[in-house]
């Protein structure tokens, strides 16, 4: 019984640590830090319909399908933050993926996307 009780509690005292490690993503709050002090590049990976209902101030719309394509071009400087977004953070994921492997290790995607945003009460820009 003590030993299911320990293993039980030691679990439950790791998943944040594993949830973080296994790319829960970035927060709002670190996501305007870092917009504000680095001048990290936003790029908005969802659909141009989308991304005219409402997206953060400043971000450039490149749909996940030309991501591979265009993103070289968009931000050149690879040394640069990047804060991948998409509406749930789901395919902002996957973009991350592609970032780090065109070289933007500075890249890092917004957790939970502008699902979470929105409920920080951070504000919107519509197109």
């Amino acid at each position: 019984m003590l030993i299911t009780v320990a293993l039980g509690s030691g679990g439950l005292l790791m998943w944040p640590v594993l949830q973080n490690a296994s790319g829960g993503g970035l927060a709002p709050a670190a996501a305007v830090q870092l917009m504000n002090r680095e001048k990290a590049v936003v790029v908005d990976v969802c659909e141009p319909d989308e991304f005219a209902r409402g997206h953060l101030s400043g971000a450039k719309n490149l749909p996940l399908s030309q991501l591979e394509a265009k993103l070289p071009a968009l931000v050149k400087n690879k040394a640069l933050p990047v804060i991948l977004v998409c509406q749930s953070g789901a395919r902002s994921g996957r973009a991350l993926a592609i970032a780090k492997k065109l070289g933007y290790e500075q890249a890092q995607s917004l957790g939970g996307g502008l699902a979470a945003w929105k409920a920080a009460n951070l504000p919107l820009d519509k197109a």
